[in-house]
């Protein structure tokens, strides 16, 4: 498959996860491939599947929005925002993916970059105050 083929295949079934679609998702990962974002660090395609699924099962109507993708050889990167629900409340992740993938087009590495504390945890009621404030004491002003 073509890169730019494989690349919108992969944003399409992105965009388009649901818990049903899970598995469709999965498929395009190697049995072996390597997953890791700020809360996950696993091997195989089983344990990418349990880590979307388990996306939907702690917070609500989670979905993806690629703004951005390019690639180079067997490398590519996407730009994205997650968007869920969490304690009722509308929220947003922005963040970036590496890809690597084999020559059968299959992803064998996928790694997730954001930062949780700004993304996440800040927006915690009890926790997020300290973090803005160390944030705010640390800044170059």
């Amino acid at each position: 498959m073509p890169a730019d083929d494989r690349l919108r295949t992969l944003i399409s079934a992105f965009e388009r996860l649901t818990p049903a679609t899970v598995d469709t998702l999965a498929a395009l990962y190697a049995d072996d491939a390597h997953f890791r974002d700020p809360f996950n660090d696993v091997r195989g395609r089983a344990a990418v599947a349990r880590i979307f699924g388990h996306m939907f099962e702690q917070v609500e109507a989670p979905r993806f929005e690629v703004h951005s993708a390019m690639s180079d050889g067997d490398a590519a990167w996407l730009e994205w925002t997650m968007h869920f629900v969490m304690r009722g409340r509308a929220q947003t992740i922005v963040g970036a993916t590496r890809l690597r993938f084999d020559a059968q087009g299959l992803i064998v590495e996928h790694r997730d970059y954001w930062d949780a504390a700004q993304e996440l945890y800040e927006k915690l009621p009890l926790i997020g105050s300290v973090l803005r404030a160390i944030r705010r004491r640390l800044a170059a002003g």
